[in-house]
């Protein structure tokens, strides 16, 4: 599925519409999404911010991301702390919290969680479109009078770029990289999430996650984490020309994995 273009539901909203649209390189429609064929998606911009919407009379609700609350927040104050499975695979044990690298950031929900439990976070997204969203919900988040939310906030900054680019052009490494390549789930059956799946159909597979490992591994100082769906298979399996190495530790859960490779005993 791919994108259509720009519908921007208020002429309040025309010069930002047609700035997104600009970006991310696709036309200005003035069609609403529910009037066109089904198949295809929008980025829609209205009062409640930019949004991914597919298009049909029948399709689902629009996509945004939003850090105020729903899902991140819930998790926010219900997650666990670091008792979270992606904190052990981190490594948050002590009182330093590292700078993390998250080179594969989608729609931000592991960067948000980790800024959440204290981690300096740099999110890197190489879609133009993944990227526009996600830095609508950081702005919209920022607005909100919540002083919890906005020191979160302050532990994340955001690049757009592709991700062996960035690593290339760092002068110096990083604590710690975090890598969640989207690859196709083998399991016909396995349920996957709308934001998961409007993101697969629209950015495609991450062909080159091999290739962003090795480019990780010039640049970071304490360990790798590379999520993946719990049955997938590691990298070095994915990629048996590349000889990557096999992950030393590994944290499972019911439906995710996170394969560890430690490099360096942390603080």
């Amino acid at each position: 599925m791919s994108l259509l273009g720009v519908y921007c539901t208020t002429s309040t909203l025309a010069v930002q519409a047609k700035q997104l649209a600009v970006f991310v390189g696709c036309p200005l429609i003035k069609i609403s999404p529910k009037q066109l064929d089904s198949g295809f998606y929008v980025l829609t911009v209205a009062e409640t911010g930019i949004a991914l919407q597919a298009t049909g009379k029948k399709a689902q609700g629009p996509i945004r991301v939003d850090f105020t609350c729903g899902t991140s927040a819930h998790r926010r104050r219900f997650g666990g702390g670091k008792g979270q499975m992606i904190a052990k695979a981190i490594g948050l044990k002590s009182a330093y919290r590292p700078h993390v690298l998250d080179v594969t950031a989608g729609l931000g929900e592991d960067g948000f969680v980790l800024a959440t439990l204290g981690c300096q976070m740099t999110l890197v997204e190489r879609s133009s479109i993944v990227y526009s969203l996600l830095k609508d919900g950081i702005e919209r988040a920022a607005l909100s009078v919540d002083q919890d939310l906005q020191q979160i906030l302050s532990c994340i900054q955001l690049r757009q770029q592709e991700g062996v680019n960035y690593l290339q052009s760092l002068q110096d490494a990083v604590d710690i990289i975090y890598l969640d390549p989207m690859f196709p789930e083998r399991n016909s059956k396995a349920e996957v999430n709308k934001s998961m799946k409007a993101c697969q159909q629209i950015v495609g597979e991450d062909q080159d996650a091999g290739v962003l490992f090795i480019a990780a591994l010039e640049k970071v100082i304490y360990r790798i984490i590379v999520k993946r769906p719990r049955k997938a298979p590691s990298l070095d399996v994915q990629f048996p020309d590349l000889s990557l190495p096999k992950p030393s530790l590994v944290f499972e859960g019911k439906s995710t994995r996170y394969d560890v490779y430690p490099l360096k005993k942390m603080p």
